[in-house]
């Protein structure tokens, strides 16, 4: 257990915390984010992992790693009974980390079963659902009054050229709901497609996977913003953190792979309503993207959990929203010290990519290359090395799978 430093927050050493997901993503860095900023100020952690050499698992900061690998398509009964079989084992109510919707969404369903074993925050059972869902974020960001990009919803191939038309090429695809992406999926991920052919060729012919439509806001007029949040009963913020998108994986579209911490009153202020009009209570990640053409800053997304890159911010205390949600949960007061601005978060591999793809567009170099006095490395730390190297691991072997598959499918070609 490493020594609490003086000024890091006082969280309740006595209440443990548990590192919960549901399916298969042993490279996740927000979930390491997780165990090293509770672990290093003397809170015991614990995590739900795919095997017992996953980065997260060779943590110094762990305590324990309940190997429980899932897929997202087991019945939502048996996920909640593995939920309390490690509850249970734990021996003392903990505070749950979701690391993703599934998880955000199967603790507020049934929380009045797993309450048994956790201290869970007061949310709306239905909320997570409705605002990890793509299309109802949607019809609520309509409702509310809240900006967010065009989007539609086809259920065959006709609404889809409709919608590829109507909102004009190139268009976003998501995964229409949280669980469908594990148990149906549209796309692998955010994808951005250029024409219809293209949009076309990725369906077959028949009925459309849970889909959704999005338009795609111009890169020219564009800024890609987040605002991370734990917000307490009655959806009142705790603290809110404003930051700008650098760069992403696969660029554009996907995870955040360096962005710099900078209040934006106005962002937060943003946010911070929306919490409050829907109740929600618990940590949030929000994306949204500036439109320059209308001055607006439009909800691409509304993740109810903690998001991968939380790691970015910091108030003048010391506190993330882990830390805040830790400190709400176990009835201690939240310092409410303004966030630390030019914090810089880097997810090392993936940046190079990034970057690669950034000079391939611009013929120039990007902007913040190199790590700064404050960055926040998703991966490396000197005190804590060992996810790390297995991260190195893993990456380089699905770099060697990608390429050996590439090379197999050339050759059959050209046979």
């Amino acid at each position: 257990m490493t020594p609490r430093a003086p000024d890091d927050p006082l969280l309740d050493p006595t209440v443990p915390a548990l590192l919960a997901k549901v399916g298969g993503y042993p490279q996740h860095h927000g979930g390491l984010g997780v165990v090293r900023t509770l672990g290093r100020v003397g809170v015991t952690v614990h995590a739900v992992v795919e095997d017992r050499l996953t980065p997260v698992a060779l943590s110094r900061h762990l305590s324990r790693a309940f190997v429980r690998p899932t897929t997202g398509l087991e019945r939502q009964d048996l996920l909640v009974a593995a939920l309390l079989d490690i509850g249970r084992s734990i021996g003392a109510p903990s505070v749950p980390v979701p690391t993703d919707d599934e998880a955000a969404i199967l603790f507020a369903e049934h929380a009045e079963t797993l309450s048994e074993c956790f201290l869970l925050p007061r949310v709306d059972p239905g909320l997570p659902r409705l605002l990890a869902g793509k299309a109802t974020l949607h019809a609520l960001c309509e409702e509310l009054g809240v900006a967010a990009p065009r989007t539609r919803v086809p259920g065959n191939r006709d609404e889809l050229v409709d919608a590829g038309r109507e909102l004009g090429f190139p268009v976003v695809l998501k995964n229409r709901d949280a669980w469908t992406r594990l148990r149906d999926p549209a796309v692998g991920g955010t994808t951005a497609v250029r024409d219809e052919r293209g949009l076309l060729d990725r369906f077959a012919p028949g009925a459309l996977p849970p889909l959704l439509v999005q338009e795609y806001i111009p890169r020219e007029w564009a800024e890609d913003w987040i605002t991370h949040l734990y917000c307490g009963a009655g959806g009142e913020p705790r603290v809110a953190f404003t930051g700008l998108k650098l760069r992403s994986w696969p660029p554009h579209a996907g995870v955040t792979t360096r962005a710099v911490a900078l209040a934006n009153p106005t962002l937060a202020k943003l946010a911070a309503d929306l919490c409050r009009r829907i109740g929600y209570g618990g940590v949030a990640d929000l994306d949204w993207r500036y439109d320059r053409r209308d001055e607006r800053y439009k909800l691409v997304d509304f993740n109810p959990r903690a998001g991968a890159q939380f790691r970015l911010f910091e108030n003048t205390d010391g506190v993330d929203v882990v830390r805040a949600m830790h400190l709400d949960l176990t009835g201690r007061d939240v310092p409410p010290g303004p966030q630390v601005d030019g914090r810089v978060f880097v997810a090392g591999q993936l940046d190079l990519p990034s970057v690669l793809a950034w000079l391939r567009e611009e013929r120039r170099l990007p902007p913040a290359l190199l790590p700064g006095p404050d960055t926040e490395r998703a991966w490396l730390s000197r005190e804590d090395p060992l996810p790390a190297a297995a991260e190195a691991v893993r990456f380089l072997g699905a770099v060697a799978r990608r390429i050996g598959r590439e090379a197999r499918a050339r050759g059959t070609r050209s046979q």
